[in-house]
């Protein structure tokens, strides 16, 4: 008796996201095969770019942890002014940067660098969204909020993702949204205003 051998799933499906809305909507990035690499979902994704707004027109927004891109790429692809995305392992800088160009993302820049090393001697209130996805077993959620939280605009949001919520952002930060995706808990901050402006991160001025 012969059994009918199952076709294993394309290799590729595991190795690719596709982004999800935007101008490059279900265009792919590659996701090198890396320890610890593990693009934000799909479902996740969407839901933070339904809290943030579809249109980023005239954001700058920072992706701090980058690896394969996918929250960077989204945001430049939903019209950012300005896309930063910072990553360490050179490999991973070179995929960015071919992604780049296969995307003409005029819009994005990639630049290596330690995250939590950048994020501490950054220019402040430079970003009007900065993007936290950390190594998800580097407990560095509460950090690296620390440390993002002079880097925003006043009314910018931060964004994080990690194997647990932070309870207790830094002051300075109010939480805006929160959710739950499996083992992946991803949470919205926003910073607050010192006066009553009328400047908002969708009109910067």
């Amino acid at each position: 008796m012969t059994t009918k051998a199952v076709p294993l799933r394309r290799a590729a499906l595991k190795n690719e996201v596709r982004l999800i809305g935007g101008q490059w909507k279900r265009s792919k990035l590659p996701v090198a095969d890396k320890p610890g690499l593990r693009p934000t979902p799909d479902r996740v994704r969407e839901t933070l770019f339904n809290w943030l707004g579809q249109d980023l027109s005239g954001w700058r927004v920072l992706d701090a942890f980058a690896g394969s891109g996918a929250l960077g790429f989204e945001a430049a692809s939903r019209g950012a002014a300005e896309v930063l995305l910072l990553e360490r392992d050179g490999e991973l800088v070179a995929s960015l940067n071919a992604s780049k160009a296969r995307l003409k993302a005029d819009n994005l820049r990639v630049e290596r660098a330690d995250a939590m090393a950048w994020l501490r001697r950054a220019a402040p209130a430079a970003f009007e969204a900065v993007l936290l996805d950390p190594p998800f077993d580097a407990e560095l959620g509460a950090q690296a909020l620390a440390a993002a939280l002079p880097l925003l605009v006043e009314g910018g949001y931060v964004y994080l993702e990690g194997p647990a919520p932070v309870l207790d952002p830094p002051a300075g930060l109010e939480a805006y949204r929160q959710a739950r995706a499996g083992a992946v808990h991803y949470q919205l901050f926003r910073r607050g205003y010192t006066a009553a402006v009328d400047a908002s991160p969708r009109n910067p001025p």
